[in-house]
């Protein structure tokens, strides 16, 4: 037996806990352990909930019992055996548990039970109208909507709900709240919170509902032109018919808007970005209109002004038309104030599209137009000239109808009047372009030169006179060199006589021609007129040749000038029969006499058979065929330019009978 003698000095030194239950633990039943219940018993609580935390013994009832509470390993001072927690903060939350005592004994400490204290959620309000999905919070007027408080993870709770419209509270405690035929006074930012026992939750965020009333804005444009050009200034208006007087808001869809206004006006200065539609629709408190119809705003670049004239030069005593326009010259590209430029500067106020101008001068425009001005690129420059009464000609040096590749020529323009210094300016259909000088020389002309030439002069001194145009000149040339043409009158020169030749150029109409002779090739004469007189004989060629330096043509074909000496040639037959039989022998024979010259012989005959050159022409066996007239002449053989004339003829007539003795 073990007694405890509470009068030992030692005896405070002990733990009283660890002894009793030391000695319950050897000598004693141990008592119940505890339980620890939560009410309401739900492991969830919200702060602000009241809750009582009990701790029971089961089997010791009716004892007499103390109780000691820990949250954690914390103490909480309590004794009895309910803990109630009157509006609970999540600094209350954590794990409980108790023990009980009786005399001297404890009970173990019961099993942790964790109470978790969290604020309550936030509602959430959704509109849900009857026929379709609300986008925006926007419903028509008259339509039916059902507002919602949906309150996330706190389904299953018994829930009371609170309403407000703005910061009004409405007379509704259900988590819906429908609206049947809704009117614009039922627009409005709704919110809500729920309750449960003594525990709100926080109001939702507000949702916006908006009863749009039928009226549909109209989108003008101001100016009020389609066309717009980048840079240009333009004021969007949204207008609300029957609107007039409220204080709408208003809310724009527009191509490019980082920033939309909310003013019934939208000005800009465009570029090519902000192209597209634009519409609007007004808001007065919660109450929305329709959308208006979409306007287009087409933004193009920047234009340029187009300068026409009627003509570029003032006649003398005349005027010039000017008409500056934009492009495109239709209605929807309009209202337009045109600026005019002479050399630079401002000539004439804002005017019309046209003017006329009596001064030379280089003229410009651009348009104008809205407020600011905005301005169009300037125009290309046209220049004007002033007509002076000096008359230009072109005139061809030579002056040849027609010019031959490789030809020099020059086309020179001539003013006559005044000693004034002229500037030349050139026009010609012709593939090579004239320079701007008085005279153009063409060293080496091709038919690329051909065409019509016309010019006329700028004063040095002022460079806005000019004359007028020259009449044109037309300049031909042709690819084909020309060929000289030579024509004998005879071929041979008579006795104590002479031969006429002439050398000529085609076409007749070409000229400014001299020709150059030649005999055997070599130059025969100086430089003459087309026709010479020879009574040598020779290989005779002719040439042209004119301008400076010359230009030849090509050499004509070659003519052979024979001289006739004073020997006879005769013909004679042998036998000298007046009639030949088929089959017989005769010789035809050249006799030329005076002198003891060689000679080369020559025959002409119309008989089918014709004679070999040679003084005499045996003929074995005579037919029909050898029948003809016959005739020679001879050439010297120490001068082949030296001839007889042609002897007279000898006829031979040869039967084709044969003949029989009587």
């Amino acid at each position: 037996m073990i007694t405890i003698n509470k009068s030992n000095k030692n005896w405070d030194n002990f733990n009283n806990d660890f002894i009793f239950k030391f000695v319950n633990d050897i000598f004693l039943t141990a008592p119940p352990k505890p339980t620890v219940t939560l009410q309401p018993s739900r492991t969830q609580i919200y702060s602000g909930e009241t809750v009582t935390v009990r701790c029971e013994i089961q089997g010791g009832e009716g004892a007499q019992w103390t109780y000691e509470w820990r949250r954690g390993q914390v103490n909480t001072g309590q004794s009895s055996n309910e803990y109630r927690i009157s509006r609970v903060t999540e600094s209350d939350g954590g794990g409980y548990s108790c023990r009980g005592r009786r005399s001297s004994s404890w009970t173990e400490w019961s099993d942790i039970t964790t109470l978790r204290v969290t604020a309550p959620p936030k509602p959430t309000v959704t509109l849900q109208p009857s026929r379709t999905q609300i986008y925006s919070g926007e419903i028509y007027r008259g339509e039916t909507v059902t507002v919602r408080c949906e309150i996330q993870g706190g389904e299953g709770a018994q829930w009371t709900y609170e309403w407000r419209r703005g910061q009004v509270n409405i007379r509704q405690s259900s988590n819906e709240y429908r609206i049947i035929r809704a009117a614009e006074s039922d627009g409005g930012g709704y919110s809500c919170r729920g309750r449960r026992s003594s525990s709100w939750t926080e109001w939702s965020d507000i949702t916006t509902l908006r009863v749009t009333v039928p009226i549909k804005p109209t989108v003008t444009l101001q100016p009020s032109w389609t066309q717009i050009y980048s840079g240009e200034t333009v004021t969007l208006r949204c207008e609300i018919q029957g609107g007039e007087g409220a204080q709408w808001t208003y809310e724009w869809r527009a191509a490019k808007l980082n920033t939309p206004p909310t003013s019934s006006e939208y000005r800009i200065t465009v570029t090519e970005s902000d192209s597209g539609g634009y519409s609007c629709r007004g808001t007065r408190t919660y109450l929305l209109t329709e959308w208006s119809d979409t306007i287009t705003l087409t933004v193009s670049s920047k234009p340029k002004a187009e300068l026409r004239a009627d003509n570029t030069a003032v006649p003398v005593g005349g005027s010039v038309t000017l008409t500056c326009s934009v492009n495109p010259s239709s209605s929807s590209s309009s209202g337009w104030k045109y600026y005019w430029y002479r050399d630079g500067k401002s000539f004439q106020p804002v005017t019309n599209e046209q003017i006329s101008v009596s001064e030379g001068g280089l003229y410009s425009c651009r348009g104008g137009r809205g407020e600011p001005v905005y301005y169009t690129e300037d125009s290309e420059s046209v220049r004007i000239d002033t007509t002076v009464s000096n008359r230009p000609v072109v005139t061809l040096y030579p002056n040849w109808s027609e010019i031959y590749r490789g030809e020099t020529i020059t086309v020179r323009c001539e003013i006559h009047g005044g000693d004034t210094e002229w500037d030349y300016e050139w026009e010609t259909n012709s593939t090579i372009k004239p320079p701007n000088q008085n005279e153009y020389r063409i060293r080496s002309a091709s038919s690329s030169n051909s065409g019509n030439y016309r010019c006329k002069g700028r004063m040095k001194s002022s460079q806005h006179k000019t004359t007028e145009w020259s009449d044109s000149v037309t300049l031909t040339v042709s690819d084909n060199k020309p060929k000289a043409e030579l024509r004998a009158d005879r071929t041979a020169v008579p006795v104590g006589g002479s031969v006429t030749l002439t050398c000529s150029v085609s076409p007749s109409s070409s000229s400014g021609w001299k020709y150059y002779w030649y005999r055997n090739r070599k130059p025969y004469e100086p430089v003459t007129n087309g026709q010479i007189s020879v009574s040598e004989g020779g290989l005779y060629s002719c040439r042209g040749g004119r301008g400076e330096p010359v230009y030849y043509t090509e050499d004509s074909e070659s003519v052979w000038i024979d001289t006739t000496v004073s020997n006879r040639p005769v013909v004679t037959l042998y036998p000298n029969w007046s009639e030949i039989y088929r089959g017989e022998t005769i010789t035809v024979r050249c006799e030329i006499h005076g002198g003891d010259t060689e000679w080369d012989y020559e025959w002409e005959t119309n008989s089918t058979i014709k004679p070999p050159n040679q003084t005499e022409y045996r003929i074995r066996s005579a037919s029909s065929s050898n029948s003809g007239n016959y005739r020679c002449k001879g050439r010297m053989k120490s001068s082949q330019h030296k001839t007889t004339e042609w002897s007279d003829s000898v006829t031979l007539t040869v039967s084709d009978s044969k003949s029989y003795l009587l």
